[in-house]
């Protein structure tokens, strides 16, 4: 398969609230600055052929109007967390225009999750304008090939939840992590760009905070890294970006890169 030049576009860089928080009133949910309104953490790999989404957050809708996609793919999930599938109703568009299903990657347990939740889009007859899903497996060991892509798996903890990152080329996503198996880690070592959670600065049980994220950056060694599921307790973009190192900055809703 050929891997030329593939761009990832953040759609999201938030979490499971998203930034603002409904009712809050801190600096970071006041703040005019753009780069501090957060939508739920996905991104997008496009190639000239192909546009697939890690991940259908509640935002999912907003995020494909807001960059201006037309035509997908495959969704790839991460895992079954509500901010990270609870978009899944809002690929008909999708359905209609192509008029197939949607490709749904995940692993045996996160289909049960997405079965059961969804449990009208997998009836045996479901109603007219309902979505269409066709789900294909994830093997956490095996490189997965969705359109012009080759993903290969990463195996993280979310406290206990077994999580997914990819590898792509020289390009790594993890989002959700608190642990790494060394094995693992090994798969993301030298990539040119990572991608990698940090919620806030305190410790948190299933997420990596701010110091644990840069000491796993400084040891996998990226040329750039992004920081993704951030919290409105990291505070702004502006002031957190200047105490970051050299190669490491926060991600932002809309930053896109080739890779």
């Amino acid at each position: 398969m050929s891997l030329n030049k593939i761009r990832v576009t953040i759609l999201g860089s938030g979490t499971s609230q998203g930034i603002p928080v409904i009712g809050c009133t801190c600096d970071v949910c006041l703040s005019t600055d753009p780069k501090d309104k957060r939508l739920r953490t996905s991104i997008l790999l496009s190639s000239e052929q192909s546009n697939v989404v890690i991940d259908v957050g509640p935002d999912f809708r907003q995020q494909m109007l807001r960059e201006g996609i037309v035509s997908l793919d495959a969704a790839v999930i991460t895992h079954e967390h509500n901010d990270h599938i609870i978009g899944l109703d809002d690929i008909r568009p999708f359905n209609f225009m192509r008029r197939m299903p949607l490709t749904v990657f995940a692993t045996k347990r996160v289909q049960s999750e997405l079965m059961d939740r969804f449990k009208y889009i997998f009836d045996i007859n479901p109603y007219p304008g309902a979505p269409r899903v066709a789900l294909s497996n994830i093997d956490p060991d095996s490189v997965l090939e969705v359109g012009d892509f080759e993903l290969r798996p990463i195996k993280v903890m979310h406290g206990f939840m077994p999580v997914l990152g990819f590898r792509v080329n020289d390009f790594t996503y993890i989002t959700d992590a608190k642990t790494i198996e060394p094995e693992e880690l090994n798969k993301a070592k030298y990539s040119d760009t990572l991608i990698l959670n940090a919620l806030h600065h305190k410790p948190h049980h299933s997420h990596l905070n701010l110091s644990e994220a840069l000491e796993l950056i400084a040891f996998l060694k990226p040329r750039q890294a992004y920081l993704t599921h951030i919290s409105h307790n990291m505070g702004r973009y502006e002031d957190i970006n200047k105490t970051l190192p050299e190669n490491v900055s926060l991600a932002f809703d809309g930053l896109s890169f080739e890779i």
